[in-house]
């Protein structure tokens, strides 16, 4: 998908831009306003549409930079592609290298948490305030059922890739608060067919639970990293709801970033941005001032 409809232009009103990944692929981007720059990095099964109202609230004095991984969003979908967490660390570099960025500010959110964090164990020295949406960046056994119903191949292939069952389910179950049916089909819109769904199947079966998956040791490395990036100012926005990112999750996180500030939204689920959002919002302006 080369572009967004004219519809959903008033959603999401941005100028798209493109880098070409060191594997040849084209990564669509997000890159609006002027000052401090913040990466946004989203997860499995959203994409930059995710933090749209992010981007707009603080485009006036942040330069906000928001990538689709490959395979999501408006960036290339290959078929035959490695989609497994060290690449879109790898891609995600890329960027911040193409674009120079000597320091940034970031937000991470779902599968963004161990890809953002990752690429900024890469940068500590440029990395200033973290975000932290619910998400994980650490190994944990726990795993919704209904999620790992969809990492077997058979079933996975058919519900995620043939009904689109993981994104389309997803905007009613990660939400409290309903959306709207034009939100709801630009959060499915670029996952409209078998090919387009490849990654959102592939973030299911990414997910590492034992030593043997080929992202265990990334993710560990990960884990381990998270001591490196303690002493930057860090802020948790929380939904309290989440059937996902519960808050064992977030008790993680507030054991190993003792000094974070929490803000926990009791009436928000997985998509906080969208339960939450103008709080959410409120609360990073002050952060980031």
């Amino acid at each position: 998908m080369k572009s967004l409809p004219s519809k959903f232009k008033e959603l999401y009103p941005f100028n798209s831009r493109w880098l070409t990944t060191k594997s040849n692929y084209k990564m669509h981007y997000v890159d609006e306003g002027t000052g401090h720059p913040i990466i946004m990095v989203h997860g499995n099964p959203t994409w930059s549409f995710f933090y749209r109202n992010l981007i707009i609230g603080l485009r006036k004095t942040h330069r906000c930079i928001a990538p689709d991984h490959i395979g999501c969003g408006l960036s290339e979908k290959p078929q035959n592609y490695s989609y497994q967490l060290q690449t879109h660390i790898d891609n995600l570099v890329t960027l911040v290298e193409r674009l120079n960025l000597q320091e940034f500010h970031l937000i991470v959110h779902d599968w963004g948490g161990p890809i953002g964090l990752g690429m900024a164990q890469r940068f500590p020295e440029r990395v200033k305030k973290i975000t932290i949406l619910n998400t994980a960046a650490f190994l944990s056994p726990r795993i919704p059922k209904r999620i790992s119903f969809c990492k077997t191949p058979f079933w996975g292939n058919f519900l995620i890739r043939g009904l689109n069952a993981f994104a389309r389910s997803a905007t009613s179950m990660a939400v409290e608060k309903p959306l709207s049916s034009l939100v709801k089909k630009g959060y499915l819109l670029p996952y409209n067919s078998w090919n387009n769904r490849i990654a959102t199947s592939r973030f299911v079966q990414d997910i590492p639970l034992s030593d043997q998956h080929p992202s265990w040791a990334t993710m560990k490395n990960i884990e381990r990293g998270l001591p490196s990036l303690s002493h930057n100012p860090i802020m948790i926005c929380w939904g309290a709801k989440d059937f996902c990112f519960n808050d064992h999750y977030l008790k993680e996180w507030l054991m190993r970033f003792l000094d974070a500030k929490l803000h926990r939204y009791s009436n928000a689920g997985h998509y906080v941005l969208e339960d939450a959002g103008d709080e959410v919002l409120d609360s990073l302006k002050d952060f980031l001032r």
